[in-house]
């Protein structure tokens, strides 16, 4: 019993630890070094989506939100220098353009001296010439200051005459402003809480850069038009919705139209403005997320002929108008080919469904 405590089991300690010695040894230097098999291959693979050019009818209409707002009063200037003799209408009284608001008497300049019974000659006996102050335009009488016995001058502010009319006007973006390049057509006027829609037709646009409604050099100001009539480039935006309001963007222009006569109205009612600016049928069109570019020219990727691997060809196309979906591609383009549904490298578009700081991922290229 003493031998095998002292020299079976010490010896039989030895050889389990020389075992358990001798198999780390082999797994960290001998099986580390041999080459892995490959992994399990990835279960699933994103592919780039992409998208065909198809034939469709463009219809360019833009929606603005605006306001109903009160057309500013005309000034009445005294056309001629002299005396008030006669008021012939009363503030608040409605008049019509050129009727007679005020009278004035002026002396009239005699030089020549009218000789006497006794041939003599005498001083000019003074003539004087009457001159009636004229309406500039219609509507209500709002302030006249003339009084019997004043003196009035050539241009002096003498009233105010109030046209009763209204005139709805909302800010428009840059992406809104480069639809409307071109002459926009009659806008359709939705009043809040209001009649049934109406149209409107005489709709102006002008660039906050300039204080007229004449186009300046970088001014897209422009009057009248009509429906049907083609807009000189198109936005690119990926991700521009149609008829988007102004909170897309900083305001860069207002749109305005003067309300027709017949429709009751009154000052801060809230409208939108439904403008036509020309259709497009039967073109060829992608959606606007595949375009990179703004007014004419733009650039689109068409897909790899090898596959989803194969690395998309970039190319220059010409725009033409769009509906805040689709944009028409006037060359560069023929039906069918297929491009990238999303500009490389774009933003991700926001999702509703999704949380803050989630978005829907969209390949760079």
């Amino acid at each position: 019993m003493g031998i095998f405590r002292r020299v079976i089991l010490p010896v039989a300690w030895l050889v389990v630890f020389a075992i358990i010695a001798v198999a780390l040894v082999k797994i960290a230097f001998v099986d580390g070094l041999k080459p892995s098999d490959s992994g399990p291959a990835p279960l699933a693979q994103v592919d780039i989506p992409v998208v065909p050019a198809t034939r469709a009818t463009v219809t360019n209409t833009v929606d603005i939100k605006g306001t109903v707002q009160s057309d500013a009063a005309e000034a009445i200037r005294s056309t001629s220098a002299g005396k008030v003799i006669k008021v012939f209408v009363e503030q608040g009284a409605t008049v019509a353009r050129g009727d007679a608001l005020f009278q004035v008497k002026a002396e009239r300049v005699v030089t020549s001296s009218q000789p006497s019974k006794d041939g003599m000659s005498s001083a000019p006996k003074p003539v004087y010439d009457y001159f009636d102050i004229l309406a500039p335009s219609s509507g209500t009488l709002q302030s006249l200051t003339t009084l019997i016995d004043q003196q009035v001058s050539v241009g002096e502010n003498v009233g105010k005459i109030d046209p009763g009319t209204y005139t709805v006007a909302g800010s428009v973006t840059a992406a809104q402003q480069y639809r409307l390049l071109g002459k926009p057509g009659p806008a359709e006027i939705a009043l809040v809480g209001g009649p049934a829609p109406f149209q409107c037709t005489e709709v102006t646009l002008k660039n906050n850069a300039s204080d007229d409604g004449v186009g300046t050099s970088g001014g897209l100001s422009s009057t009248g038009g009509g429906a049907g009539m083609g807009v000189g480039g198109a936005v690119a935006i990926p991700g521009g919705g149609g008829g988007q309001s102004q909170d897309g963007g900083t305001p860069t222009g207002t749109l305005s139209c003067a309300i027709p006569a017949g429709h009751e109205v009154f000052a801060g009612l809230g409208a939108t403005m439904t403008v036509s600016a020309g259709v497009a049928a039967d073109v060829v069109t992608v959606p606007l997320t595949s375009v990179k570019g703004s007014v004419k020219d733009g650039i689109v990727w068409i897909a790899g002929a090898g596959g989803s691997g194969a690395a998309p060809e970039e190319r220059t196309v010409q725009l033409g108008l769009n509906d805040g979906n689709v944009v028409e591609v006037t060359s560069g383009l023929t039906e069918g080919e297929q491009v990238l549904e999303f500009v490389p490298g774009a933003p991700a578009a926001p999702d509703p469904m999704m949380g803050p700081g989630q978005g829907t991922y969209i390949p760079a290229g």
